[in-house]
């Protein structure tokens, strides 16, 4: 396991569920490493629990004893996603350990504005939409970031790389209903 530091200097609203808090840290995160960015996985573990079961792992990821700075969910980032085999495989094969209480992954995508859909060509299979979705002008490239809780709990997080910026980050449950759903199955036994 990878371990994030923890970068956020603004911080999230002070109304923040833990898991959006999470979600933004993460995002943070990955904005500080640049775009064009693989899919990245992370583990999310309650950081009190995380502190008494393992207070080596703790300290490495320097999470400090003032519970009050510390955030109530820690992201640990894993090991890098196997190339070559598509998201949904990948997510079929993943079991958590119970000491992991949620996850999250970010994924860097082209959409297009729903005036678009409209427009697009009959019959494309995956391969050919993709081609076609990355020659249309009204392309945007964002960046998602999708969290889930064992308890079902969900929070996303969407940034368009034409507004790179903290400040213009949407966040919200329902933003990436696919993935989501992909990410909370990987709780079902």
């Amino acid at each position: 396991m990878l371990s994030m530091p923890n970068v956020s200097p603004s911080g999230p609203p002070m109304a923040a569920s833990p898991l959006t808090v999470a979600v933004l840290e993460i995002d943070e995160y990955i904005s500080n490493l640049g775009w064009d960015q693989p899919a990245r996985l992370f583990a999310l573990v309650d950081t009190a629990r995380l502190r008494v079961q393992e207070p080596g792992l703790a300290a490495q990821l320097g999470l400090d004893d003032d519970g009050a700075k510390a955030a109530a969910l820690t992201p640990i980032e894993q090991e890098e996603l196997p190339a070559g085999t598509a998201l949904d495989e990948f997510l079929a094969t993943i079991a958590w350990p119970d000491a992991v209480v949620g996850c999250a992954m970010t994924v860097e995508r082209l959409m297009l504005p729903p005036s678009a859909e409209a427009s697009v060509p009959d019959g494309l299979d995956d391969k050919r939409l993709t081609e076609w979705v990355a020659r249309h002008p009204d392309r945007q490239e964002v960046r998602m970031t999708v969290a889930v809780l064992r308890d079902g709990a969900r929070e996303s997080a969407v940034r368009l790389r034409e507004k790179d910026s903290a400040s213009e980050v949407l966040t919200g449950a329902g933003l990436v209903p696919g993935l989501a759903e992909a990410l909370a199955a990987t709780f079902e036994s």
